[in-house]
């Protein structure tokens, strides 16, 4: 029987062609169509003329969905856009006509679409320049290289798409991404986009690829290649065919699904495809029409009038796959900013720690430390959240990481910041830096806490000394050892170098003040340049400090010539290179920012006028060239410990005129890198009374970090040592008192812990004890530590093992510690600055050093004096003694009481804005020590009344 329809032949034309044209009525509406027109099913398995899958209709959707993703992003990081770049050699027309389409599209779903442009004279280097620059811009989450390259220059195409970073290459041409579809791994690849849409076209008529016989025609990198990989990775049957294929059409005939991108025009025929495939049509094509006003007209690979006749589903072209490649690059766009703020949020890190195997009997530090493989450093700054822009290879074990990122994190909260100090040592060290490792190490590795060590740059002095390495030890050290000890990060030596330029740079103005007349020096210290002299700004901030209110070099007279030019530099009174050295390096720990570093580098004191004036860097016009060379020392070092918990190492401030400690800028960048929940763990250099106190009033007032914890360390054989055991000499036995059980030494010694403890919670902090335990060590001994210091007050006492046992043996510390964090925070400084300077000092003297009263020197009045004449009353006090013992008498271990400290001078660092008072020990008192700041017998001071 045969059946009709009920429209005409010429009606059903007219449907046809409709849908022809408009290309937007998707494959339920056509058939709805011939429905109710009143065509009959029979009709419909007749002809089984193909219902078209419209790929603009389908790309729209797309779009609306990223659109919904976009706005998501931006809800919870405002100012959030996706960034795309598309990078273009040449000025190609069909080139030019992709690239609009893409920007347009990322305009309406909300990406931050950018062009470059590059002339067709562009070389290789230069493309590949360009790309670096883009891979390493975190604001850019996809990056396109437009193809081909239009360049005169030869260019490796294959060598341009690899330079993409595979994190941006948005267009899956890449080898990574490639060998990764290959592979099936299509979860952490980025999928070309002309099979990703067509992919997705086929997802839209309904027919399951899985099991499917699947041909596909063309193997090209971008359509053919992947098409077929991606297919079979969704378990279809895949046959891929070329230009070398035997029989096509009895090829094309077995398939249940095609995808043709062979790039010939009407390449395959209606005849061949087989009844009620779907057929897929990559090919844009342009074959010869009169009718068209071009005179040409666009088709596919397919003849389309006769595949439509036999397939059940087809995509036209245009108007088919064309727009899906287009939407599937935002797809991937949108995608690729997705994983950037999933890597980059703030939240737990995904860190790959090492499990250690502990050995006993144990090696030696240098044997652990080359036993156990490396993570790569620049894996941990990745899993740290650090952007590849941020961090820089210092070596292949380290990398500095720029302070910029404190701008990108300003409004990260910050984490939990934890002290660890301890008592009074012995000359042998009590663990102090290996508490400090293995506490990160607990945290991090063992309580999946972010957890971040902060410690100073070890000196050659103290890696040679009978402390050890002083990066830790044991099975709690930062690794490399040796690289980190003996082979410092450039700090100091970018200090050093500051520091010679300025006595050079005194050093001459004192020999041409003399030489030259007035005219001559202000010539070479303001140059013609093409014919015209400016000041620089240094040079306009003396003006200013000199009260002369002019910028332009040629209206000043010969008296404010003078004034400016003429520092007259007492030869007597100039800095010498160590008082620079320290400052310097004190103002690079000190300093928060580039700026906060120039601004303390120009505020430096480097002598002092025959009139009395103090002469600064900004003065002399070096305070520029002091930060350009300080500029890559101000970066932090990160490395990492044994188990792979990060590290910074930074800086290294004498103790002799501020505090030992590691810098303001990396305990910051700690702080915002680990998040609200996390936890940065920093040490002072020596014991709590001698360094603790500089910390909380000098460092802490100086970054504005409020600390949460204190960790106090302790041994029984130091506490034996305060209890008035015999003298322990480094490079000799110890004595049997330390080696045997002593309860009566050891309880006496308590006392001296007890005296720490109360100096640590006078800050108001809850305060830890952490017992580093030897092999010497007795149960009676450590409980009896243990409850001595709990019955000081203390949050809590434990005993730590971690030199033996890595992180695991400061598992109980780190336990102990988070919860003492939870606790309300009630710190506070010991004084204010506002008062009286004597004040301030007899505040420190007698709530840290027990001292009954502070007396000054003449010579340390009248320097006080004078200073405070100049304005520096409001400077944090750093008082310098011994760190051997709670009293100035480094011989007696008890603790002091009802004695008088002696101050024999003052010196101020107003860069580092601090002033400095010096002690005299007990034991010194045959010669009076001098300060090492000035050349020259200083009485200069005494004449300032």
């Amino acid at each position: 029987m045969h059946c009709f329809p009920r429209l005409s032949g010429a009606s059903w034309y007219a449907v046809e062609k409709a849908r022809d044209k408009t290309l937007d009525l998707d494959m339920f509406s056509v058939t709805a169509m011939r429905l109710r027109h009143g065509a009959p099913r029979c009709w419909e398995s007749q002809r089984a003329i193909a219902t078209v899958i419209s790929g603009s209709k389908t790309s729209q959707q797309v779009r609306e969905h990223l659109k919904k993703d976009v706005a998501e992003m931006k809800s919870h990081l405002p100012g959030f856009r996706p960034g795309l770049v598309v990078l273009q050699v040449g000025d190609r027309e069909d080139s030019n006509l992709y690239i609009s389409m893409k920007l347009k599209a990322a305009a309406d779903i909300g990406i931050d679409a950018n062009h470059i442009r590059l002339p067709k004279t562009a070389t290789e280097d230069e493309v590949l320049w360009n790309i670096e620059a883009v891979n390493d811009n975190p604001a850019v989450h996809g990056l396109i290289v437009q193809l081909p390259l239009d360049s005169i220059n030869q260019i490796d195409t294959e060598k341009v798409t690899n330079a993409v970073s595979p994190d941006k290459d948005v267009d899956g041409l890449s080898s990574i991404n490639a060998g990764k579809l290959a592979r099936g791994d299509l979860r952490s690849c980025f999928i070309p986009c002309t099979p990703n849409g067509c992919m997705e076209l086929i997802k839209q008529t309904g027919v399951s690829v899985s099991g499917k016989n699947v041909v596909v025609i063309g193997r090209s990198k971008i359509v053919g290649a992947p098409m077929h990989d991606l297919l079979l990775w969704n378990h279809a049957t895949v046959t891929s065919c070329h230009s070398k294929t035997l029989d096509l059409a009895a090829q094309v005939g077995r398939a249940d699904i095609l995808v043709v991108g062979a790039g010939k025009a009407e390449l395959v025929k209606g005849e061949w495809v087989k009844k009620g495939a779907v057929v897929i049509d990559c090919g844009i094509n342009h074959i010869p029409d009169s009718s068209k006003p071009a005179g040409k007209r666009v088709v596919g690979d397919v003849h389309y009038l006769s595949a439509k006749e036999r397939a059940g589903y087809i995509t036209p072209v245009p108007g088919g796959v064309g727009p899906m490649t287009v939407v599937m690059l935002m797809e991937n766009t949108v995608k690729s900013a997705k994983r950037f703020l999933q890597m980059y949020k703030p939240g737990k890190w995904n860190i790959s720690y090492r499990k250690l195997k502990p050995l006993k009997p144990q090696p030696s530090d240098v044997q652990i430390s080359c036993s156990y493989p490396r993570n790569p450093i620049g894996q941990l700054a990745k899993e740290v959240g650090l952007l590849s822009k941020e961090v820089e290879p210092y070596g292949r074990t380290r990398l500095k990481v720029r302070v910029e990122v404190l701008k990108r994190l300003d409004k990260q909260p910050n984490g939990k910041y934890v002290l660890v100090t301890g008592i009074t040592p012995t000359p042998l060290g009590e663990g102090q830096s290996t508490i400090t490792l293995g506490l990160a190490q607990a945290l991090g590795a063992h309580l999946n806490i972010n957890a971040f060590a902060s410690i100073q740059q070890p000196s050659p002095l103290s890696s040679f000394g009978i402390k050890g390495c002083a990066v830790g030890g044991g099975y709690s050290q930062i690794i490399p050892m040796e690289e980190v000890s003996l082979q410092p990060s450039g700090d100091s030596e970018a200090v050093s170098a500051a520091s010679s330029l300025l006595v050079d740079t005194i050093i001459a103005y004192c020999h041409y003040q003399t030489k030259y007349s007035d005219k001559v020096l202000f010539d070479l210290l303001v140059p013609f340049r093409d014919g015209h002299q400016y000041f620089s700004p240094s040079q306009l901030n003396r003006l200013q400090k000199l009260g002369i209110e002019k910028s332009d070099p040629l209206t000043l007279t010969e008296q404010e010539i003078r004034r400016f030019i003429r520092l007259d530099i007492n030869p007597d009174a100039r800095t010498d290179f160590a008082s620079l050295k320290n400052e310097i390096m004190a103002i690079l720990s000190l300093s928060s920012s580039a700026e906060d570093l120039q601004n303390r580098l120009a505020k430096v004191v480097v002598a002092i006028s025959r009139y009395e004036e103090l002469i600064t860097t900004e003065d002399l016009g070096v305070s520029g060239a002091l930060a350009l060379l300080l500029n890559n020392a101000l970066k932090p070092c990160l490395m990492q410990t044994l188990e792979g918990t990060p590290v910074f190492v930074h800086t290294s401030p004498s103790a002799d005129i501020a505090y030992g400690n590691a810098s303001v800028v990396a305990d910051k960048i700690a702080l915002k890198l680990v998040g609200p929940q996390g936890f940065v763990v920093t040490e002072t250099l020596h014991s709590a009374d001698a360094d603790m106190e500089k910390f909380f009033n000098i460092k802490c007032r100086s970054s504005g970090l409020q600390p949460d914890v204190v960790v106090l360390v302790a041994t029984v054989r130091a506490l034996k040592m305060h209890g008035g055991g015999p003298g322990i000499t480094a490079g000799f036995p110890l004595p049997k008192q330390y080696s045997e059980e002593n309860l009566k030494l050891l309880e006496k010694g308590c006392a001296h812990l007890k005296g720490q403890v109360e100096k640590a919670r006078t800050y108001g902090l809850p305060v830890v004890v952490a017992v580093n335990t030897f092999s010497s060590d007795t149960k009676a001994e450590l409980e009896l530590v243990c409850s001595q210091a709990r019955q000081a007050g203390v949050f809590d006492a434990v005993l730590c093992t971690n030199w033996s046992d890595g992180g695991a043996g400061a598992l109980a510390l780190a336990q102990a510690v988070q919860k003492a964090a939870e606790l309300p925070s009630q710190f506070h400084y010991l004084y204010e600055l506002e008062l009286p300077v004597i004040k301030k000092i007899q505040k420190v003297a007698q709530n840290i050093y027990g001292v009954k009263d502070v007396e000054l020197s003449p010579k340390a009045k009248e320097k006080l004096a004078f200073y405070m004449k100049q304005g520096f009353g409001n400077f944090p006090v750093c008082i310098m003694k011994t760190q051997s013992s709670l009293g100035n008498d480094p011989e007696k271990k008890i603790v002091p009481t009802d004695f008088t400290l002696p101050i024999i001078d003052v010196q101020v660092f107003v860069g580092a804005g601090i002033l400095s008072l010096l002690t005299v020990t007990t034991n010194d008192c045959s010669e009076e020590p001098t300060w090492p700041c000035f050349h020259g017998n200083n009485d200069l001071y005494s004449n300032s009344q």
